[in-house]
C-alpha cells in the first residue's frame, strides 16, 4: 500500500475529524482526538473556511520515470492542490490484462510536486561551478543569456560544440520525453538552428546493445509471459522485483507464468536479490565480472556430453564449428575450439577452470550444464547487471550463446539469452526533425569530448559519422536528467571537469529539484512537473499487454516553474527560428494533432475526449506473447537477422577486423568470439592486495536511478545501506548497522553496513542513484557509488563499467 494512498480507516479522516493544520509537503497532522493523520489527505464530507463545499476532482496523470515501466496515476485534487494519490483501477484485473498499480515511488508523487528541493524560478550561477551558489533572474533574462551564449558559442565553434547530456527523467513523454536525445525538444530546437553532437547507447545497456548488435543484429527477447510456456527459467543479474516492481513491471507477470507453467527457475547473482528471496529453486552466487567464463564451461560440459542442438547450430548459426566458420577466420578460430582448448589460448574451458574464475564448485557447473542442456524449452535471459562491467560485450554475447547452443532461439517458451521483450501500442510521436551533424560519441565519454575532443578518434574511442571530432564540448543541456554528476562514474573528477568554465563554457540545466547535477548549471530553470502539464505516456507495456495513459494536467505550475515546451519555444524565438520549431501550435494542440495522425493509422483508438476520460488505453498483444525472431526461425532466408550474414553470428567478422584495427589500452580486449576476459579492477587483478573487496551497484527500490532519491517516506521505508557479507564483515569488527567507510584512490563514501549473508564473500553492493553530499573534504555521506567508480569505459561500446570496481571496507 503507497505511503500516499492510504486506506486504513483509523487513519482517514471523517467528517466529525478537523485538521489541527494541513500540507502538502508530507508527514502526519493531528486531529481532534489526537489520531495521526496524513497530511493532505482528502475528507469527502470536508467544508472550507466560506462553509462552500470544496472544488474536487480526480485527474489522470503517470510516472514518467525511467524504471523500464510507466504506471498510471489518479491525482485526487481539492481546491487546486492534490491531496492523495491512487493508481490504475480500470478492467477485471486478471493475469495479461491487470490493473497497471503504480509502486511506492509512483504514489508518492504528491510528494516530488511539493518538495522543499523543488526549483521554483530562474537562476544564475554566481560562485564556481558545481558549489551550488545562484542569485534569481527573470525568465527573459535566462532566455536571452541562454540564447546569447549559444548563437556565439556556434559562431565560435559550431554546432558540434553543443551536446545534449544523457538524461531520462521524463522517458516516457510525448511533448517532455528526455530521451534519446534525438527525440527531445532540445533536439528539435538544436536541429532548427543547425544540428548538435549527438550520443549513442546508454548508461543502462550499452555493452549488451552492442554486444547482441554482433550477435543477432539486435537485442530483443520473448516476453515474459511466455515463461508460462517454458520448463526452466535461468537468470543471469535479472532482478525485476528492484527493477521492474510495479504493475507496469514484470515481476507479477513473471509469477503468474512460473505458476501456469511450474517451471524451476535459478537466479544467478551475486546477490541474493529479491527476485530470488524465496521465489528461486536455486540461487548461485558468482564472482562479478565472470558470467563469461560460466557458460564457456557449461559449454563445455554440453559439447562433450553432446546436449548441444547441432542442427540449429547449423542451420542457423555462424562459426560454431569448422562447418560454419567464415572463410576469413583463422583455422580452429570456431567456438566449439575455444571451448576445448584447441584454439589460440590451448585452455580447455572445463568446470574445473571455470570454478577457480566463477567460485562456483564444479559439480555445480556440471549439473546446471545438463539441467540447461536437457530442459526443453529453456527461458535462458540476463539483466542489465552482469553486462555493466569492463568486459560486459563478452558477457552479453556469452549468455546469448548459451541460448543458441540449446536451440531456444525464435521457439515458444525459449527465449535469446537477452533480457524480456514486450508489446507496445504503436503511436506517432513528436517530429523532431533531423540533425545536420553526423558526429556522435559514446555517451559515456562526455567528459572525455570536454577535454580531448578533436584528439578523439573512430579506432580509438568509438566516435561515430566522422574519423575523429572537429570541437571540444562547449555547450551543454542537461534536460530532466541527472548523468551529468549523480549517475555518472568518478564523481570527483567529473566535478573538477565541470568546474573549469574555461574547457566547457556554458551548461543549461532544466529541472524540478536541486540534485547533483544542478549544483553545475551556468543557468539553472525550473521545470513542470507530469501532474502540472499535459501528455502522453507512451513506451509503455507489461509484457504482452501495450498500454497509452493521458497523463492530464492535475495542478497549476507551482511557483515560477514553466514547460518545456514553452521554454524552447521562447529560446527558438531569440535563435531565429520560432515558425519552423512551433509550426503554430501550443502544447495541447500539438498532442492532439499527434493523437489525430495515431487515429488515422489505428482506427481503433477512441477519440482525445474520450481517451482523456478514459485514462489509459490497454490492448493485448494479437500474436498472445512476443517471440523474438521467430520468423527467422522459421525462414531464416525470407526473414535473415541484421547481420551481413542475415545469420547469428557466434564468430563475426566484423568483430575481428575491429581487433586488429582499433587502439585499444593494454588489457582490453575485442574478440571475434564472445570469450572470458580478465579485467583491470576485477576479481584477479593485483590491485586487490591494497583493495580486496569487489564493489558492485544495484537499482534501489527506493528510487528509480536518482528520481525519487529526495522523497523523506521512501529513504525511511528502504534505507540506503552498503550490503556485505559476514565473513569479510568479521575480518573488519564491522556489525550490522555499524557506519563504514568505504573507499579507494577516486573517493570514499561512509554509510551504515547492511551485514547479511545474501551477499557472496570478497563482493560489497551498494544501490546506485544516491544524492551525492559531499562535505568539505569531499567525504560523501550518502552512499553514492560513483564516487568510487571508474571514468574508464570498456572496449567495444565504450560504455560505463560501473559494476566493476575494487575498494576497501573499514568502520568509521
Amino acid at each position: 500500500m503507497s505511503l500516499d494512498d492510504q486506506k486504513n480507516p483509523v487513519l482517514m479522516p471523517v467528517s466529525r475529524r478537523k485538521f489541527v493544520q494541513t500540507s502538502a509537503l508530507g508527514g502526519l497532522a493531528v486531529a481532534a482526538g489526537g489520531v495521526a493523520l496524513p497530511f493532505g489527505v482528502a475528507n469527502a464530507d470536508e467544508t472550507v473556511s466560506n462553509g462552500a463545499a470544496p472544488e474536487a476532482k480526480t485527474v489522470w496523470s503517470a510516472c514518467t520515470v525511467n524504471c523500464g515501466s510507466r504506471c498510471p496515476l489518479r491525482m485526487h485534487v481539492v481546491n487546486g492542490e492534490i491531496k492523495y494519490v491512487e493508481t490504475d483501477n480500470t478492467g477485471d484485473d486478471v493475469y495479461q490484462d491487470h490493473q497497471v498499480r503504480a509502486c511506492l515511488r509512483g504514489r508518492s508523487m504528491r510528494r516530488r510536486v511539493y518538495n522543499p528541493d523543488r526549483l521554483k524560478y530562474p537562476m544564475k550561477r554566481v560562485g564556481k561551478r558545481g558549489e551550488g551558489k545562484f542569485k534569481r533572474i527573470t525568465w527573459e533574462e535566462a532566455y536571452d543569456e541562454i540564447a546569447n551564449n549559444l548563437k556565439r558559442i556556434i559562431k565560435d565553434y559550431g554546432n558540434e560544440a553543443v551536446y545534449l547530456q544523457y538524461a531520462t527523467g521524463t522517458l516516457g513523454g510525448t511533448v517532455t520525453r528526455s530521451w534519446p536525445p534525438g527525440t527531445s525538444l532540445i533536439a528539435r530546437l538544436m536541429n532548427c538552428c543547425g544540428g548538435y553532437l549527438n550520443h549513442y547507447n546508454t548508461y543502462s545497456t550499452a555493452q549488451i546493445t552492442t554486444g547482441l548488435s554482433y550477435t543477432y543484429g539486435g537485442g530483443s527477447g520473448n516476453s515474459i509471459s511466455d515463461i508460462e510456456n517454458t520448463k526452466l527459467v535461468v537468470m543471469f543479474g535479472n532482478n525485476p522485483a528492484e527493477t521492474r516492481m510495479s504493475g507496469g513491471g514484470i515481476t507479477y507477470l513473471l509469477e503468474q507464468a512460473r505458476e501456469k507453467s511450474n517451471a524451476r527457475m535459478i537466479v544467478i547473482d551475486p546477490r541474493y536479490c529479491d527476485t530470488a528471496a524465496g521465489r528461486e529453486d536455486e540461487w548461485i552466487p558468482i564472482t562479478p565480472g565472470t558470467d563469461a567464463a560460466l557458460v564457456s564451461a557449461l559449454a563445455y560440459v554440453m559439447i562433450t556430453e553432446n546436449l548441444v542442438d547441432q542442427p540449429f547450430l547449423d542451420k542457423y548459426c555462424v562459426g560454431y564449428d569448422e562447418k560454419t566458420l567464415p572463410a576469413s577466420a583463422p583455422s580452429n578460430g570456431h567456438y566449439k575450439a575455444y571451448i576445448l582448448g584447441e584454439g589460440d589460448d590451448g585452455i580447455a574451458k572445463t568446470p574445473e577452470w571455470a570454478s577457480k574464475i566463477t567460485a562456483i564448485p564444479a559439480d555445480r557447473i556440471i549439473k546446471l550444464a545438463r539441467e540447461i542442456g536437457t530442459a526443453k524449452p529453456a527461458y535462458i535471459c540476463q539483466g542489465w547487471g552482469p553486462q555493466r562491467h569492463a568486459n560486459g560485450e563478452q558477457v552479453a554475447r556469452s549468455i546469448a550463446v548459451l541460448a543458441c547452443l540449446t536451440g531456444n532461439v525464435g521457439i515458444t517458451g525459449g527465449n535469446t539469452g537477452a533480457r524480456e521483450g514486450s508489446y507496445a501500442i504503436p503511436f506517432v510521436r513528436f517530429p523532431t526533425l533531423e540533425n545536420p551533424v553526423k558526429d556522435s560519441i559514446s555517451f559515456f565519454l562526455w567528459t572525455d569530448a570536454i577535454m580531448r575532443g578533436p584528439e578523439m578518434t573512430a579506432t580509438r574511442d568509438g566516435v561515430r559519422g566522422t574519423d575523429k571530432l572537429k570541437q571540444p564540448i562547449k555547450f551543454i543541456w542537461n534536460y530532466a536528467g541527472n548523468s551529468m554528476l549523480n549517475q555518472h562514474s568518478d564523481i570527483n573528477k567529473t566535478l573538477e571537469i565541470l568546474g573549469d568554465d574555461t574547457k566547457c563554457e556554458m551548461v543549461v540545466v532544466i529541472e524540478n529539484h536541486m540534485t547533483a547535477s544542478a549544483r553545475c548549471a551556468d543557468i539553472l530553470l525550473p521545470d513542470l512537473t507530469t501532474s502540472e502539464q499535459m501528455d502522453f505516456c507512451l513506451d509503455a507495456s507489461s509484457g504482452n499487454m501495450g498500454y497509452v495513459i493521458f497523463a492530464d494536467k492535475a495542478v497549476e505550475p507551482q511557483f515560477e516553474c514553466r514547460s518545456i515546451y514553452e521554454m524552447t519555444s521562447e529560446i527558438a524565438k531569440r535563435m531565429g527560428v520560432e515558425s519552423q520549431f512551433t509550426e503554430g501550435r501550443t502544447q495541447e494542440e500539438w498532442l492532439r494533432h499527434l493523437y489525430q495522425q495515431s487515429c488515422e493509422k489505428d482506427p481503433q483508438l477512441p477519440t482525445f475526449e474520450e481517451f482523456r476520460k478514459m485514462g489509459i488505453i490497454k490492448r493485448k498483444d494479437p500474436a498472445g506473447h512476443f517471440i523474438a525472431y521467430k520468423s527467422f526461425r522459421d525462414d531464416p532466408q525470407a526473414n535473415p537477422l541484421g547481420t551481413p550474414s542475415g545469420k547469428i553470428e557466434i564468430y563475426s567478422e566484423r568483430l575481428a577486423e575491429m581487433a586488429k584495427t582499433w587502439e585499444l589500452p593494454k588489457g582490453d580486449v575485442i574478440s571475434p568470439l564472445p570469450i572470458h576476459v580478465s579485467t583491470f579492477e576485477g576479481s584477479d587483478d593485483p590491485m586487490r592486495e591494497n583493495y580486496p573487496l569487489q564493489l558492485i551497484g544495484f537499482h534501489y527500490k527506493a528510487r528509480c536511478h536518482s528520481t525519487y532519491g529526495n522523497i523523506d517516506v521512501l529513504k525511511a521505508a528502504a534505507r540506503q545501506e552498503v550490503w556485505m557479507n559476514p565473513i569479510d564483515a568479521q575480518k573488519r569488527g564491522i556489525k550490522n548497522g555499524d557506519m563504514i567507510r568505504m573507499f579507494n584512490d577516486r573517493g570514499e563514501t561512509q554509510i551504515n553496513v547492511k551485514v547479511t549473508p545474501r551477499m557472496m564473500p570478497g563482493v560489497v553492493a551498494l544501490g546506485e542513484g544516491a544524492w551525492y553530499t559531499p562535505d568539505s573534504k569531499g567525504v560523501d555521506h550518502a552512499g553514492s557509488i560513483n564516487v568510487l567508480t571508474t571514468l574508464r569505459p570498456s572496449p567495444l561500446a565504450k560504455g560505463n563499467p560501473q559494476h566493476t570496481n575494487l575498494v576497501e571496507v573499514a568502520k568509521v
